[in-house]
């Protein structure tokens, strides 16, 4: 049975040199002219396209600057392709993510606006690029390369063994208005050529059959296709997770939160932490759950700097500006949905030493709660540094004012 499927693979992929090599007809396709060094191909181009030829091309090992100016081509048009293309995918992208977030399926995410551009660029950007780099390839290959185009006349001939090694061509196809044979052989020869042919169509150049629409090249795309996909499969769901264990990424020796465990006697896989120990790098805080009249060692470690008032002037507007102000003064902006809390300007407050302060954010006091997890040691010492220049500001002497100009 396997040497019945090999047979019939290489029935399905055998070339049929001969048929390719076959008769050639008796309509001429065009007048190929072969050069010797790029100078005279070039000039040569330059000559046939200020003679009005318009359907011809040039043939060379490598590419030629220049040459494009010469044979007096405009400037290539699939870059309005992939414009055009590439704007579609944008706002194609735009409407989708618009429709998703802010009509379809909106989601209130900290009073943020249900569509927003900057987060949208990314998915934005993917989706131009995406319709660019498509419509351009495609464009290029089917609109102006007019591919796939396999069957050239030029195919097989001693013209395209030259061009293709070491020499340089130009072909004028017979379709063009000024084509007259004997005028081009005399205007190649006048340019320098050193050999002048005649290429003419091969019978199956002159049908409208195309070998991608073979039955046997498109049973075999489709074989090709489902064997892969029959593979693929196969590894994906068995060979990798059954014959070799392809599973660390999946079955990991750790314990997700709030997942049971039975390496402990409780059946739990969350641990409280151990009495009496301190995490690594953590400094705990001493006066925990007591009142501030407790607080006497308690310093601020931090040297006024630009730095450090700057710092706490961002976290103080951060988190503490909602409901204490911009300035201090109480005023913040929650409109009543929270206790007003009291002045920062009051004589309790200014006569509290820093420790009081650093002790109030930490611990909390009354309805104000901790806010020890959202801001870190030294943003609490940066932020008392800021409530004293606050302070300050308020009840600024001449010296002050003075020394602020």
């Amino acid at each position: 049975m396997i040497k019945k499927l090999i047979d019939k693979l290489n029935e399905i992929n055998k070339f049929d040199r001969n048929a390719d090599n076959g008769e050639r007809s008796k309509k001429l396709f065009g007048l190929a002219a072969l050069y010797e060094t790029p100078n005279e191909i070039i000039e040569a181009a330059a000559v046939v396209a200020g003679k009005g030829y318009e359907k011809f091309d040039v043939y060379t090992p490598y590419p030629l600057h220049g040459m494009d100016d010469a044979m007096g081509m405009d400037k290539p048009k699939v870059g309005y392709v992939s414009f055009i293309f590439g704007l579609t995918g944008m706002c194609l992208a735009l409407l989708m993510i618009g429709w998703m977030s802010g009509i379809d399926y909106p989601n209130i995410i900290g009073g943020k606006p249900f569509f927003s551009l900057p987060p949208s660029i990314p998915i934005t950007f993917e989706g131009t690029i995406l319709l660019t780099g498509i419509a351009t390839v495609l464009g290029m290959l089917v609109l102006f390369n007019k591919l796939p185009k396999i069957d050239s006349p030029l195919n097989d001939t001693d013209f395209m063994r030259n061009v293709s090694s070491d020499k340089y061509g130009i072909v004028i196809q017979t379709d063009d208005d000024l084509f007259t044979e004997q005028d081009v052989k005399n205007l190649y020869l006048s340019t320098g050529a050193y050999n002048v042919q005649e290429i003419f169509y091969r019978e199956s150049n002159l049908t409208t059959k195309t070998p991608l629409f073979d039955k046997k090249f498109i049973s075999a795309i489709i074989g090709t296709a489902v064997v892969t996909a029959v593979v693929t499969y196969f590894i994906v769901n068995f060979v990798l997770y059954s014959t070799v264990p392809f599973d660390w990424m999946w079955v990991q020796p750790r314990i997700d939160s709030q997942s049971p465990s039975t390496f402990f006697p409780n059946n739990s896989g969350m641990r409280e932490p151990v009495n009496g120990t301190v995490a690594r790098g953590f400094l705990p805080y001493e006066y925990k759950g007591l009142p501030d009249s407790s607080v006497k060692l308690l310093a601020n470690p931090l040297a006024v700097s630009k730095e450090v008032l700057e710092r706490g002037q961002d976290r103080f507007n951060i988190y503490c500006s909602p409901c204490h102000g911009y300035f201090g003064e109480g005023d913040g902006r929650l409109k009543g949905l929270f206790p007003k809390p009291p002045t920062l300007h009051s004589k309790k407050v200014k006569e509290w030493t820093d420790g009081n302060i650093y002790h109030v954010i930490t611990n909390g006091q009354n309805v104000m709660p901790s806010y020890a997890e959202q801001v870190s040691r030294d943003d609490r010492w940066a932020i008392i540094h800021y409530i004293r220049a606050l302070e300050r500001s308020k009840d600024a002497s001449e010296q002050d004012v003075e020394l602020a100009k």
